[in-house]
């Protein structure tokens, strides 16, 4: 019953979502035919006043009645941050993935990539299991890769930039997202006695995502699954990690 209702559920909004999409040419032909300056004159004062969908609706059709303007640049930039706040994912990271194929030395370039980031990370905020209170970290991280991905890219190729300083900050979360899920793996690979499997997961939590409060976990793991696999030289190096880094650990003292 419950696996009927979800189902029911995404159908429902993929079919809202479907009748949404269809309806965009006549929000594009309802906007009033002026300049493209005067248009986004009135699509920064919706923006300004948080009217994401009336904005969404004047620039996309400045965007395409003047594709090539002298302010294409920004009405595409400004779309690009309306999809985000309107939570229309898809959509803006479709703009943000052509922005960033045909302006690759554009001076905002940072910006693009740090909104596909963001957009990434909301997606991954799954509405239904927050307000359920559930714990999914087994849920596939890919949208969470791809925003540590941009926001690496940020730090790494645009240090100067006035988005690195949150970009490392949101790294930091991020990192920790990604090694729960290669904490759930890991244990889930335990559970069936995968003891080969669920130690590379440890120890690729080791390697990959210190320091996050995940590691502590995937080192006792590591060593249940030396012991089982009977590796008395790797159990013992995993030993001597946890000492060094967490010397409180009961295993410590076995």
């Amino acid at each position: 019953m419950e696996k009927l209702t979800i189902k029911m559920m995404v159908l429902a909004l993929a079919l809202g979502l479907g009748g949404c999409s269809s309806s965009d040419d006549n929000d594009i032909d309802k906007v009033p035919d002026k300049s493209a300056q005067a248009l986004s004159a009135d699509a920064r004062e919706a923006l300004d006043n948080g009217l994401y969908q009336k904005a969404i609706q004047i620039l996309s059709a400045i965007d395409s009645r003047f594709p090539f303007g002298p302010i294409s640049h920004q009405v595409q930039l400004d779309l690009l941050y309306a999809y985000y706040k309107s939570g229309d994912a898809a959509q803006g990271i479709a703009l943000a993935d052509r922005f960033l194929r045909l302006n690759p030395t554009h001076p905002n370039i940072d910006y693009v990539y740090y909104m596909r980031a963001l957009i990434n990370q909301a997606t991954e905020a799954n509405l239904f299991q927050d307000l359920a209170g559930i714990d999914r970290s087994d849920r596939d991280p890919t949208a969470s890769r791809d925003a540590f991905n941009d926001l690496k890219k940020i730090v790494n190729d645009y240090p100067e930039s006035e988005y690195a300083k949150d970009a490392r900050k949101r790294m930091i979360g991020i990192k920790s997202r990604l090694a729960k899920y290669e904490l759930a793996v890991a244990r889930f690979y335990l559970k069936r006695e995968a003891y080969a499997s669920a130690a590379n997961r440890g120890r690729y939590i080791v390697e990959y995502f210190s320091p996050s409060d995940e590691v502590e976990q995937a080192l006792e793991i590591m060593i249940e699954c030396y012991d089982k696999l009977n590796l008395e030289d790797l159990k013992r190096n995993s030993k001597q990690v946890l000492a060094v880094n967490y010397p409180d650990n009961p295993l410590v003292a076995n």
